[in-house]
């Protein structure tokens, strides 16, 4: 759902968001560099939520992409290449489980491993469970911290090399 300037446009929340951020970048920087260049792709129905997580990781170095259905997310996911995923669990039509396990299942070896944190405001201990079960990495729960999100991030990869 877009509005357009007469009703406040996007414009005047990204200048709120960019000013919001000023100064709060992780007390633990370990090895937040390793965000440069990565290609991250951030999957919520809720357009504030994809603007935030943005704005945050360009502030790192990270190239985003966004969308804002599981759907959309496939299409994206089949057409480029991908070093990290951030899908919403609940979503209208299909949710955020149902996406990462058709991820996983995909023929392409480097597309169907790509690393993915489910970001989500169900915080219970199924809802973690199935995340994990269903192929997620990691799960924060909303509201996030933005350092943690990208810490997060970070402390993966630098596992993973």
């Amino acid at each position: 759902m877009k509005r357009n300037d007469s009703q406040g446009g996007l414009a005047g929340v990204s200048i709120i968001v960019l000013k919001s951020f000023d100064n709060q970048r992780p007390e633990d920087s370990t090895n937040v560099k390793t965000l440069n260049n990565l290609r991250v792709l951030v999957v919520d129905d809720n357009i504030d939520t994809l603007i935030l997580i943005t704005v945050i990781l360009e502030d790192y170095g990270a190239k985003v992409m966004t969308a804002t259905s599981a759907r959309e997310a496939f299409e994206v996911i089949r057409d480029f290449e991908l070093d990290f995923l951030i899908i919403d669990i609940v979503m209208p039509q299909e949710d955020g489980y149902s996406l990462i396990c058709k991820i996983r299942t995909l023929d392409n070896t480097q597309k169907k491993q790509i690393p993915a944190i489910a970001l989500t405001a169900i915080d219970t201990d199924e809802a973690r469970q199935l995340a994990f079960k269903s192929g997620f990495q990691n799960y924060l729960t909303k509201p996030f911290d933005n350092g943690e999100l990208v810490i997060e991030i970070a402390k993966f990869l630098v596992n993973c090399n």
